[in-house]
């Protein structure tokens, strides 16, 4: 999978990326918005959508190492058909992704008002980058606004898909399958 990022002039730190990205249109929708007087948006172009388009940002992890971190966004959607969601990666040296959820395990579909979605992962001390946005497969349109980001305590469970398998034991167990 290549995944191409098109460093446009969309608003201060945005710029489109994405599997597909030209299936897409990707900007600033100054009618539509959560407050404030814009929003950004995703929206398919292409009669049949490849894959999937973001709308994205990445700044250095430093402020954050250490730390459980929560991103909040309001979105809205419209005859979304396949699935848009927020999402956040902490990336760690040597191209090592430490944390990532995309929200695939819990979709935004179809049509929406403005709702506040989270995103919750930890920050390990050794972490270089963070990326975050919103994504969009297939037919639809979602629109993103008023993004944040906090530091939330370890008791907060993360978000991230990977981390809710069962921890590994000391020892093999039931080997004869008794």
């Amino acid at each position: 999978m290549t995944l191409i990022a098109q460093r446009e002039a969309m608003s201060d730190g945005w710029f489109r990326a994405g599997q597909d990205p030209d299936d897409y249109e990707i900007g600033i929708d100054t009618r539509t918005f959560h407050s404030g007087e814009q929003s950004g948006y995703i929206k398919h172009k292409a009669s049949q959508p490849r894959s999937f388009a973001t709308l994205m940002q990445m700044f250095k992890a430093t402020t954050f190492h250490g730390q459980r971190i929560r991103l909040t966004a309001f979105a809205k959607s419209e005859g979304i058909e396949d699935w848009a969601g927020l999402w956040m990666r902490v990336d760690g040296p040597h191209r090592t992704t430490y944390q990532f959820d995309n929200m695939k395990d819990r979709p935004i579909k179809g049509t929406t008002d403005w709702e506040e979605y989270e995103i919750v992962l930890d920050v390990p001390d050794d972490s270089l980058n963070i990326a975050f946005g919103v994504l969009l497969s297939g037919k639809g349109q979602i629109w993103v606004d008023d993004f944040k980001f906090n530091t939330v305590s370890t008791s907060t469970p993360t978000t991230d898909p990977g981390r809710h398998e069962k921890p590994l034991r000391n020892e093999p167990i039931n080997l004869s399958f008794e």
